[in-house]
């Protein structure tokens, strides 16, 4: 898919595979709408883009997306200066060892992995189906298929683990995904997600307790580039291979079947409607 002139949101394109995604479809003619967090990576990260995508007039925006009031500030001025956006990139995320709340009261997995894709796509939806056929690619994680579902304790207030926290966030990706893909049919939009791999990025360094140590080990052990964990995203962001396809999830530029959980379609349609009662946006 050209990507000449091409509008393209993404979030968590400050640093590992958000950035480097964001670079390449810069080289590729994008421009690009950075909502990010940290000013000074992210005026970095916009200078980057500039280099690899001269003459674009790439554009940032900050918020934090664990507060859902910033959430629909950031995604209102979006829509209200791009009347077409051709990709939306999900792609922001953390990991905390310790139970942590949002100013709103969620459970900060749950605010940051999940929501936060939630209300960013449903307050550019309208600027999505104007640029039909466009895409939305959200970034998941095969830590979903070892994820409990319980739908009520959306919030994990019970038996908190950091890691489990992180997969059912995880999980509820995968099935936002397929239930998005669901209501946009028609619309020329189409909706996936993916897995990048165990990449050598920020990601969980600044978990806390033994379990920020253990990423940090794993990552020195086993981890791949970010430019390969970017690969999978790049590859649903542009490849004529996927046109039409929605609804899917993906590793190594292959769909692959998700967890028998993820494939609950009526969790899915319950999962949809508590997170737009929590957020107002019934």
């Amino acid at each position: 898919m050209s990507l000449e002139g091409k509008v393209c949101v993404i979030t968590g394109a400050t640093s590992g595979i958000g950035e480097v995604a964001a670079i390449d479809l810069a080289r590729q003619g994008a421009r690009l709408v950075l909502i990010a967090r940290d000013s000074a990576r992210g005026e970095a990260t916009l200078t980057r883009l500039r280099a690899a995508g001269p003459g674009a007039a790439h554009r940032i925006h900050y918020a934090d997306l664990a507060r859902v009031a910033e959430m629909k500030r950031v995604a209102a001025e979006i829509a209200a200066a791009e009347p077409r956006i051709d990709l939306l990139v999900n792609n922001a995320g953390a990991l905390f060892t310790r139970r942590q709340v949002s100013p709103d009261g969620l459970e900060m997995h749950f605010a940051v992995n999940h929501v936060a894709y939630f209300v960013v796509t449903q307050m550019l939806r309208d600027r999505l189906v104007a640029a039909a056929p466009a895409r939305v690619v959200s970034t998941a994680s095969a830590a979903h298929y070892g994820a409990k579902l319980d739908l009520d304790d959306l919030q994990f207030a019970r038996g908190y683990g950091g890691m489990q926290a992180y997969q059912r966030s995880k999980l509820f990706n995968v099935m936002w995904t397929r239930e998005l893909a669901r209501r946009l049919a028609g619309t020329g939009v189409t909706a996936n997600c993916f897995h990048p791999g165990f990449v050598a990025t920020r990601y969980g360094d600044n978990a806390g307790g033994l379990l920020s140590y253990g990423v940090r080990a794993a990552k020195m052990l086993f981890a791949i580039s970010s430019e390969k964990g970017a690969r999978t995203l790049v590859y649903l962001a542009t490849s004529p291979e996927v046109t039409g396809v929605t609804g899917r999830y993906f590793t190594r530029c292959r769909e692959k079947t998700p967890s028998a959980a993820a494939q609950d379609d009526a969790a899915a349609r319950r999962l949809w409607d508590e997170t737009a009662r929590l957020v107002g946006m019934t």
